[in-house]
């Protein structure tokens, strides 16, 4: 049996040694070292070098473990019963390239298809939103829980456009539009994982998005859970890891907010 609480935080100080990297590099990083994997998906070397380094480090924490990463190890479509690190090395690329300051690292760990680990770290404003199996969420030490509104009215979400895949595109702004009437406002920061771990400490009430990866996903949501949150895909299902939809939001807002996304989908 592995001790979830100490791989824990030996991966967040592997997340930090990544994020001084990343920090160094951020004034120097020109728009000619910027390639496109896809249409508005953005990868640079501070991605590349990132994720080399994430996964040297975290190899020797579980012997054996798989990964599933989003440069160069995204050939897992599904969980399996062994550990399997799944790494977002630079959350909100485009944001980091463009220099507005909110982009993130991701790790979770999956043993057994469930999540045992989560670590989300926003880079420029130093917090670490973390937790382990059967723990709470913390953020910087502090324990953390999603916030308890029943009321979309008092509602602040958070959601990100469709960037690609634009078969959605009628679908999300029908959702949007509702939204936009009927909440306190939405937020669209650019990096899913910092999304989801505002939900977990009651920044946000929601958070739902299309077309996101599991690397996107996978720290975040598990740390809404271990806060007292929900996640789901659209429809009230467990899709949500590898099915291209999230809803993420307080037990009392949930069932609210799944349903009015179920209507307008």
């Amino acid at each position: 049996m592995y001790n979830y609480q100490s791989i824990c935080n030996q991966v967040i100080e592997i997340v930090k040694e990544t994020a001084q990297f990343q920090r160094r590099e951020y004034d120097k990083l020109n728009r000619a070292d910027v390639a496109f994997k896809d249409k508005n998906d953005l990868v640079s070397y501070v991605d590349i070098e990132s994720e080399k380094y994430l996964i040297d480090k975290l190899k020797p924490l579980i012997i054996g473990a798989e990964f599933l990463a989003e440069e160069g190890h995204a050939d897992i479509d599904c969980l399996r019963d062994q550990a399997i690190w799944i790494i977002d090395p630079l959350d909100g690329t485009t944001n980091y390239v463009h220099q507005v300051p909110v982009f993130s690292i991701s790790v979770a760990l999956y043993v057994n298809k469930k999540a045992v680990i989560g670590v989300v770290y926003e880079v420029i404003r130093d917090e670490c939103f973390y937790a382990w199996q059967d723990s709470p969420s913390f953020l910087n030490g502090k324990e953390i829980h999603v916030k308890e509104n029943d009321s979309i009215q008092n509602a602040l979400i958070g959601t990100g456009f469709p960037i690609k895949n634009f078969e959605v595109k009628e679908s999300y702004l029908r959702i949007f539009s509702e939204l936009i009437e009927k909440s306190r406002g939405l937020r669209r920061l650019g990096s899913a994982a910092v999304d989801l771990a505002y939900v977990s400490c009651g920044r946000y009430d929601a958070f739902f998005e299309y077309n996101l990866n599991p690397w996107d996903v996978a720290a975040g949501l598990f740390i809404v859970q271990q806060a007292g949150g929900e996640v789901s895909d659209f429809s009230g299902g467990d899709n949500y890891l590898f099915g291209k939809q999230i809803l993420a939001a307080s037990s009392a807002l949930f069932k609210d907010m799944q349903r009015l996304i179920e209507e307008k989908k």
